[in-house]
């Protein structure tokens, strides 16, 4: 099993739940149309990667603000990547098949540190440089589903284990990437740096 960092500890999660769709400039990045519920779903254990890897010209990174979930509630923030074949992604979609084959992929969910947290969620930022350009950024207001609603939708009809991981959703400025790519992740309250996390792309 697969497991990250929180605090200093090793947590291994049984899941990370995803949020998809979860700001409007993003939607309208990809041309899809704004859902009326909540889109949910998940990567596997097998998903967790600390490493950045290079899979294919059509995989795109999206930035997203993480957290970790001890007894029901958030504990802890990270940063991560959701890595999606798009290609792969557009031809199930249009079949109106599942997204696993494009989502949940091993190493696809590329996952920082985790921070204790039980601050102001509202003030919660971040920003993805990748060499050294700033690439995507968003913050608490941008989001459609703010972290206490995600927390209700998925509870009710899945259960989480403790040290599982939701990812909030990723802003506009997705793309592709190459091998030798340096990615720099920063997680802010308010002006504080909370987080930075590293990965080169191998």
């Amino acid at each position: 099993m697969k497991s990250i960092k929180y605090d200093g500890k090793t947590v291994t999660p049984s899941k990370v739940i995803c949020i998809g769709r979860n700001y409007v400039e993003h939607i309208k990045e990809l041309n899809n149309e704004t859902p009326d519920t909540m889109v949910v779903f998940n990567k596997p254990n097998s998903a967790i990667s600390s490493e950045l890897y290079y899979f294919s010209e059509d995989t795109r990174f999206e930035g997203e603000i993480c957290f970790l979930i001890q007894k029901n509630k958030i504990s802890g923030i990270g940063f991560g990547l959701d890595l999606t074949k798009a290609d792969m992604q557009n031809k199930m979609k249009a079949q109106g098949l599942p997204w696993e084959r494009a989502k949940s992929f091993d190493n696809s969910a590329t996952l920082s540190d985790f921070v204790a947290f039980n601050g102001d969620l509202t003030k919660l930022r971040f920003e993805l440089y990748i060499n050294d350009k700033l690439r995507q950024e968003a913050n608490y207001d941008l989001m459609i589903y703010k972290p206490n609603e995600m927390l209700e939708e998925i509870q009710s009809f899945m259960s989480f284990e403790d040290g599982d991981v939701i990812m909030s959703g990723t802003p506009k400025g997705v793309g592709n990437y190459k091998i030798g790519d340096k990615f720099v992740g920063k997680v802010y309250k308010g002006e504080k740096l909370l987080l930075i996390t590293e990965f080169l792309v191998s």
